[in-house]
C-alpha cells in the first residue's frame, strides 16, 4: 500500500483532526471542488485537457467557463469529435482522494451523510465511524443512453429481497436499491447520447438538476445528491432517433459545440497521436509527410463532398483507421519482399478502402454511384490537392512526354523497392522530381519509390496521364486540340482547379 494511503485518516475522529476537516469539506460540493482545482490549474498555466488537440481556443475555454459557473453542461457535436474523451478528462480536476463513510453505496460525505444507513452508523459509532477513501476514477460514472434504460436503472427502486433478508418493512428507507445516479454521488455522472434516453427517464433527471435531489418510487425518501452532470449528444439525434425534451434542455446550464479539426495541420497532429503506427514489427516503418497529408486531406474532402451525408459527419476515426491500414499494407509488402524498411505508397491508400467506405454515410447520389467509387474519387482528388502543394510550378513535361510517346508502367505491388526504382528510373525525368518532396538520391529506395509513385498519381489526378487496371500508368487516351475544345470546358491536357471545385 502506498505511503500516502497509510497516512490517511481511518476514523471520523482522525478525519476531524486532519487537513480534511469539517470546516473544509462539510459544505464543499463537487462543483466547488472542480471550480477550485480548475482555478489552480489556470494559475499554473497547466493544460486543462492534455491529449485533446484543436480545442485550445474554442471548446476548452467554453468548458472552463461552464465549470467556473458551476454549470451542468452538454457537449453537442458529430461523431468522432472527442466528446467522451473530454468528459472523462474532467476527473483530472477532482481531488486525488476524497473521504467517505466506509461501506456506503453512495459514498456519503462523513460530515453531511444523506442515507439512512450512514446517519444511523455515525450516531452509533461517533468518532469511531470507519472512513474509506475514493480516488478520482471511482468518482466518475458513465452511462450510454439506450431506449431500454429504466427509472430503476438510473435512480433506484425498492428491493423486496433486501427487505426480506433484513426483516424490514418494504417502505423502510434501508430497503432501497440505489441506481447509477445516486451511486455517482460526490462525483461526476456522464450520460452519452442523451437523446436516446426515453422521455420519461429524462423527466426523472429534473429534480437532481434543479433541486439537487431524487425521489424513489414515490416513497418519502429525499436524497439531496452532490453530483456534477455532463451530457453528450449528436445534433442529428434531435430528429433521427430521439430528442432532448425542452424542460431538460432548459435546465442544462451550458451547451457547448464541438467540431472537427479546423486545419490540415491539426488533423495530422491528431491522427499521428491516435493512430497505431509505432508498432512492434520485424521491419522499420517510416511514413512520408506527403502520405500523412493525403490521408488527412481525404477526411477533409469527404466532409465537404455533396455525396456524403453532412448530418452524420465524417469521424476523425476515418483518417486514423486509414493510416493504420496504409501502414499495415506497406508492412505486409516489406515482409513479403524481405526488406527491412516499410514505406507506405499511394497504392496502399486504395488497399485501405475498407477503412473509408465503412465510415461514410452517403446521400442518394452517392448511393447510386457506390461507396467504393466515391471513396476512390475522393482519394484521387486528395492526391491532386497535396500534389499541388509540393509540385506547383514544377516542370513535368518530360514525364508526360514519355507516356505520350507510348511508355507505360504497371505498378507491381509485390515488387521489391530496388526493382521498382529501376522501373521508375526508366521514366524520363521522374526520379529527378522527387527532390521537390525533399528527397535526395541518397534516400532509401522504398522512400524514393513512394515519392515517385505519388508524382505519377498526382499527374493522373490532374488528368495529365491515365491509369487503369490493365495498363497501369499510360498516356491520356484522348487529347483534344485547342480548336476542338468546347466553349467553357477545360482542355484535357490542363489540370482541373481542385481548389475552386472543393473550396
Amino acid at each position: 500500500m502506498p505511503r500516502i494511503q497509510q497516512e490517511l485518516p481511518r476514523t471520523l475522529g482522525e478525519l476531524r483532526q486532519s487537513p480534511y476537516s469539517e470546516a473544509k469539506l462539510a459544505r464543499r460540493t463537487v462543483k466547488d471542488e472542480l471550480r477550485q482545482n480548475l482555478i489552480a490549474k489556470m494559475k499554473c498555466r497547466q493544460p486543462l485537457f492534455p491529449g485533446v488537440l484543436g480545442y485550445d481556443d474554442t471548446v476548452a475555454p467554453q468548458i472552463a467557463n461552464a465549470l467556473l459557473s458551476r454549470h451542468n453542461f452538454i457537449l453537442l457535436g458529430l461523431r468522432g469529435q472527442a466528446k467522451t474523451r473530454l468528459i472523462r478528462l474532467l476527473t483530472l480536476l477532482l481531488d486525488e482522494e476524497a473521504p467517505y463513510v466506509e461501506g456506503c453505496e453512495i459514498h456519503d460525505n462523513p460530515y453531511r451523510p444523506i442515507c439512512r444507513r450512514c446517519r444511523d452508523l455515525i450516531e452509533e459509532e461517533g468518532d469511531a465511524t470507519p472512513i474509506g477513501w475514493l480516488n478520482r476514477d471511482h468518482r466518475y460514472v458513465e452511462k450510454l443512453a439506450t431506449p431500454d434504460v429504466t427509472i430503476a436503472d438510473m435512480i433506484g427502486d425498492i428491493d423486496p429481497i433486501k427487505a426480506a433478508r433484513r426483516g424490514q418493512d418494504i417502505s423502510d428507507e434501508l430497503t432501497v436499491h440505489f441506481g447509477l445516479l445516486p451511486r455517482a454521488n460526490r462525483g461526476i455522472f456522464a450520460i452519452n447520447e442523451l437523446p436516446d434516453l426515453a422521455g420519461k427517464i429524462q423527466v426523472g433527471l429534473f429534480n437532481i438538476m434543479q433541486e439537487g435531489d431524487v425521489q424513489i418510487k414515490g416513497y418519502p425518501i429525499r436524497l439531496p445528491l452532490d453530483v456534477m452532470l455532463v451530457f453528450t449528444a449528436n445534433p442529428e439525434d434531435y430528429t433521427a432517433r430521439g430528442k432532448i425534451i425542452t424542460p431538460l434542455k432548459d435546465r442544462i446550464g451550458s451547451e457547448i459545440r464541438t467540431h472537427y479539426p479546423a486545419t490540415l495541420e491539426q488533423g495530422i497532429a491528431i491522427t499521428a497521436q491516435e493512430a497505431w503506427i509505432k508498432r512492434d514489427s520485424a521491419v522499420e516503418i517510416r511514413v512520408p509527410q506527403f502520405i500523412r497529408e493525403v490521408v488527412e486531406q481525404l477526411a477533409f474532402l469527404a466532409r465537404e463532398d455533396k455525396r456524403v451525408d453532412k448530418r452524420s459527419g465524417v469521424s476523425q476515426r476515418l483518417p486514423i483507421s486509414v493510416l493504420e491500414n496504409v501502414v499495415s499494407n506497406a508492412e505486409s509488402r516489406a515482409l513479403r519482399a524481405q526488406e527491412t524498411l516499410a514505406v507506405p505508397r499511394i497504392l496502399d491508400l486504395y488497399a485501405a478502402l475498407p477503412a473509408v467506405t465503412g465510415k461514410l454515410e452517403l446521400e442518394y447520389e452517392g448511393e447510386l454511384k457506390g461507396g467504393d467509387a466515391v471513396a476512390r474519387e475522393i482519394i484521387r482528388v486528395a492526391v491532386g490537392k497535396i500534389y499541388d502543394q509540393y509540385l506547383e510550378g514544377v516542370n513535368v513535361a518530360q514525364i508526360i512526354q514519355w507516356f505520350d510517346l507510348g511508355g507505360s508502367l504497371k505498378v507491381d505491388e509485390a515488387a521489391d523497392s530496388a526493382t521498382m526504382v529501376r522501373q521508375l528510373g526508366g521514366i524520363q525525368g521522374l526520379m529527378e522530381k522527387v527532390k521537390a518532396l525533399g528527397l535526395g538520391s541518397s534516400e532509401p529506395d522504398a522512400l524514393r519509390v513512394s515519392a515517385a509513385e505519388f508524382i505519377l498519381e498526382g499527374l493522373h489526378a490532374h488528368r495529365r496521364i491515365s491509369r487503369n487496371e490493365e495498363r497501369g500508368f499510360a498516356a491520356e487516351e484522348r487529347r483534344r486540340e485547342p480548336r476542338d475544345e468546347p466553349k467553357g470546358e477545360s482542355k484535357k491536357g490542363e489540370r482541373p482547379n481542385f481548389r475552386k471545385q472543393y473550396n
